[in-house]
């Protein structure tokens, strides 16, 4: 190696981990992983040998593929959760189910190891949400709401604010909310509303 293939290997190496870290941030990637590998237990444990001197213990169930077939499919929702994170609800709730059937036909879950780390997974699809734009995103986006200026008409209500109204005094004759839901004392009880 050369002095000169250094840096650039450090440089590639943090590129490529920087690329990673998107990566990962824009996906379920801990629930996908957990998922993944409660699979790899359920579907080899019950076709494993146990060899214990010259004694050889068969763990087969007599639901041997419907084990096989459980490992699979949790092996395909981690990979679904992955590389489709808009399917994550559902990828979630049958990893759930899969994990729960796992206690019956697969040795209780390939000895809870594969329960546990299927449950795990597929709550944390379920919970998992898109996370925000950071910080540089969000300065760059200048044609969104925040971009705008408010047009000044002083009606009270603030055009680019997603259908909220403006601050007290912003606005409105009277300084206050012009807040027509029937929840604010200013506009009478029950919903009713002044007239005039």
């Amino acid at each position: 190696m050369s002095a000169d293939t250094r840096p650039r290997l450090s440089e590639t190496i943090g590129r490529q981990r920087r690329s990673f870290r998107a990566w990962r941030g824009q996906r379920p990637y801990w629930a996908g992983l957990l998922t993944l590998l409660a699979g790899i237990p359920i579907m080899y444990i019950p076709y494993a040998n146990l060899t214990i001197g010259s004694l050889t213990v068969r763990m087969a169930t007599t639901a041997g593929a419907g084990s096989l077939i459980i490992g699979v499919l949790l092996v395909v929702l981690g990979l679904t959760m992955w590389f489709q994170p808009a399917s994550r609800v559902f990828a979630g709730v049958a990893a759930i189910l899969l994990s729960l059937v796992s206690l019956v036909v697969s040795n209780f879950g390939a000895f809870l190891i594969g329960f546990l780390l299927g449950l795990i997974g597929g709550a944390l699809a379920v919970s998992w949400a898109p996370g925000k734009p950071g910080r540089a995103e969000a300065a760059e986006d200048t044609d969104g709401p925040r971009g705008r200026a408010d047009d000044g008409a002083g009606d009270g209500f603030d055009a680019f604010g997603g259908g909220r109204p403006a601050a007290a005094g912003a606005g409105g004759s009277r300084g206050v909310l012009d807040d027509l839901s029937g929840k604010s004392p200013t506009n009478g009880t029950n919903g009713r509303h002044r007239a005039g």
